[in-house]
């Protein structure tokens, strides 16, 4: 027996390291067949699940304080070891690191601990490269040319050979693949394979971001030919043995740019006071057909991302902005939901339906909030067709927030950033996006309508992707907890901690200068939300059942729930159909998870990127702004706009500062002065470092 399991369990069986021929003896293997067990064993050690002595003898690697897991590396240059068990994690010091870059698998040592506060490891081997390729811009350094990565999580440059430049000049941005990797003694070579464009050039910025974190951009001809093979007309059978919904009045809401929309509402009183709530949503499912073309590649690609002057969509545009668009006044095919609702914002029914319908008016967010919050005279006139129905939205509005609120939902009312660019590509204005009333009815509709079809999904014992958020960390909460003490605020914390304990803590900091701060902290508390085959509840919306079903033109998740809903309504061919697919669900949700992460850096990034460059026109010029980030070696201050900057310790001439973890401050030796998270200051911006996107600050003074 030569199996990785068996030889394993011998080991785990012993109580001292063993060498090959005595392995070989317990496993009963003959002379004749130990090389294939030597093998096996060298398979084993180079996986990081055994370690072998300097005398060739083995044992099970935790046993020897070594560990496999992947490195996670900082922008500003820290290492740490995340493992696949249950260990904490450890911090992985420069000398250590041996060569091992960000994401790569390793195994790795646990060292004598100096610090009592702070675990230490080693790398011992890399067992597997996450990175083939980098990202940068080409420069030349003493002797050599060198590509610099974009991404500073990588922390190595590479070494061009000299046959591996391929039109490369300095300055320009370049993809290279990677030669060999970085050891202690010799430096990461490559060569160039593709030219993005000089760094000064218009776009080649996001262009850059896109490649880093390996976004699919243009669409394969395959996938084009088939989504123009697409019907732009709906075909009589089809439209006949669906429930006929085009005498509703059934509008769309959405950003004045939106070219791909796939939701659409419907609001009725019925003759008790109850309200007849209808989400109807685009039917993507219909034109992308399980495992054809279309499938296989909006699968691949997870989500849309929507960069600032470019949407990186999940399906062709010709299907996203063409015959699964809503566009007013045009025949669309949709999956309806309808939910009858109390005045107390209870569900009392609800039923789905594959519709047909037909939108009356194309309406926009800025529009639907002038007409219900200013009351815009000429836009009433426009559209008074549909005036008692969205005044009937925004009652229903403020009748499901009520009911979300009460049950402990937490709301994260955080900023965020409007970013405009010129036609250049330069950012020209930065504001705060609005978070008014007609986004907030799109959301609460949303929001039911996907609690609704999870509650469908598993009522009729129906197989599904859903979006679940579990429990806090304990030991987060405990030090949020402990930190929000010094405001005087107090979380009464469990193990089983519920929402409606944070959300309260909401509703005391509403319109206090401290909201924001102790906000975003409580959010960092909290794990993220990720996809899955098995329902565990959304722990942020207090929601026992949730999934993702609103937007299927640019989340994979949606269309799967479609699909496995539309097979439902098809009786016993249908549920065959559902019983094969549910053993992918595992595979999507996991995938899923993985691109929604990727998309929502690089969008962080590309902010981060324009934010930067916004604020180089404004150096030397002083801003009033707040403590949002304190750390042993800077302080980081957020402008109004959203736009952080950081104030690195050396910046602070007045005294030595010490940094005090339970209180998030820097203290001073001396003075002792403090800089407490959440301080309001005023600061002058000094500098911009546009190769790691960071504006320099330095504190003119603290405000009261």
């Amino acid at each position: 027996m030569n199996s990785k399991e068996s030889i394993i369990e011998v080991i785990q069986k012993t109580t001292k390291p063993l060498a090959a021929y005595e392995i070989a003896e317990l496993l009963g293997i003959e002379r004749s067949q130990q090389s294939l067990l030597t093998e096996t064993l060298d398979v084993l050690e180079q996986e990081g699940v055994l370690c072998k002595s300097k005398k060739n003898r083995y044992s099970l690697a935790e046993r020897v304080g070594c560990y496999t897991g992947k490195i996670q590396s900082t922008k500003s240059g820290s290492n740490f070891f995340i493992a696949d068990s249950q260990q904490e994690d450890m911090y992985i010091h420069a000398f250590n690191i041996h060569g091992a870059m960000n994401a790569d698998r390793v195994l790795v040592r646990l060292m004598e601990q100096r610090d009592s506060k702070r675990r230490e490891g080693e790398v011992i081997r890399i067992i597997e490269r996450a990175n083939t390729r980098m990202v940068g811009t080409f420069v030349k350094k003493g002797g050599n040319f060198v590509v610099v990565p974009d991404d500073h999580r990588l922390q190595y440059s590479m070494v061009v050979t000299r046959d591996g430049i391929n039109g490369a000049s300095e300055g320009f941005k370049v993809v290279a693949e990677i030669s060999t990797y970085p050891t202690d003694k010799a430096d990461m070579t490559g060569k160039v394979t593709e030219l993005l464009g000089h760094s000064d050039d218009t776009g080649t910025d996001i262009l850059s971001i896109i490649k880093t974190y390996s976004l699919p951009e243009a669409f394969p001809d395959d996938v084009l030919e088939a989504a123009q093979a697409a019907p732009s007309v709906i075909p009589k059978e089809e439209a006949s043995r669906r429930e006929d919904l085009r005498g509703k009045k059934i509008i769309t809401i959405d950003g004045e740019d939106s070219k791909d929309l796939d939701d659409a509402v419907s609001v009725e009183q019925l003759e008790n006071g109850d309200y007849l709530l209808g989400v109807h949503i685009a039917d993507v499912s219909h034109y992308v057909q399980l495992d054809g073309i279309l499938d296989k590649e909006a699968a691949k690609r997870g989500t849309s991302v929507y960069l600032i002057d470019r949407v990186l969509p999940m399906i062709p545009p010709q299907l996203s902005n063409g015959i699964c668009s809503l566009n007013p006044h045009q025949d669309r095919l949709a999956l309806s939901v309808f939910m009858t609702i109390a005045p107390d914002g209870n569900t009392r029914s609800s039923r789905i339906c594959e519709s047909i319908i037909n939108t009356c008016e194309r309406m926009t967010y800025t529009d639907v909030s002038r007409i219900l919050n200013h009351n815009d005279v000429s836009l009433c006139t426009r559209y008074s067709n549909i005036l008692e129905d969205l005044q009937r939205m925004e009652q229903l509005k403020h009748i499901l927030r009520s009911k979300r609120e009460k049950r402990g939902s937490i709301d994260f009312d955080l900023n965020e950033a409007k970013i405009k660019l010129d036609a250049t590509g330069k950012p020209i204005s930065i504001t705060l996006a609005q978070r008014d009333i007609s986004n907030q009815i799109v959301e609460e509709f949303m929001l039911a309508c996907n609690e609704t079809v999870a509650a469908h999904m598993l009522s009729n014992k129906l197989p599904a992707v859903f979006r679940v958020h579990d429990l806090p960390d304990i030991d987060k909460v405990n030090m949020f907890n402990e930190f929000i003490h010094n405001f005087g605020y107090h979380l009464r914390v469990s193990e089983q901690i519920r929402p409606k304990v944070f959300q309260e803590l909401l509703v005391k900091l509403e319109g206090k200068p401290e909201e924001l701060l102790i906000s975003r902290l409580m959010l960092r508390s909290m794990r993220k939300a990720i996809y899955s085959p098995v329902n565990l509840g959304h722990f942020g919306l207090a929601a026992e059942n949730y999934l993702h079903f609103t937007s299927p033109i640019r989340r994979y998740p949606d269309l799967v729930v479609h699909r496995i809903l539309r097979w439902s309504l098809q009786g016993a061919e249908g549920f065959a159909k559902i019983k094969t697919y549910k053993d992918r669900l595992e595979a999507i949700a996991q995938h899923s998870s993985i691109t929604e992460r990727t998309a929502e850096e690089a969008e962080r990034d590309v902010d981060d990127l324009k934010k930067a460059e916004y604020m180089q026109q404004h150096i030397g010029e002083q801003f009033d702004g707040i403590i949002s980030g304190v750390t042993g070696y800077g302080i980081f201050v957020e402008l109004p706009d959203t736009i952080e900057g950081f104030v690195h310790i050396s910046k602070l001439d007045d005294d030595y500062y010490d940094y005090n973890e339970k209180m998030y401050a820097l203290v001073g030796q001396r003075k002792h002065r403090v800089f407490h998270l959440g301080d309001k200051v005023k600061i002058r911006v000094e500098s911009v470092r546009m190769a790691d996107r960071r504006v320099e600050f330095s504190i003119i003074n603290v405000l009261t």
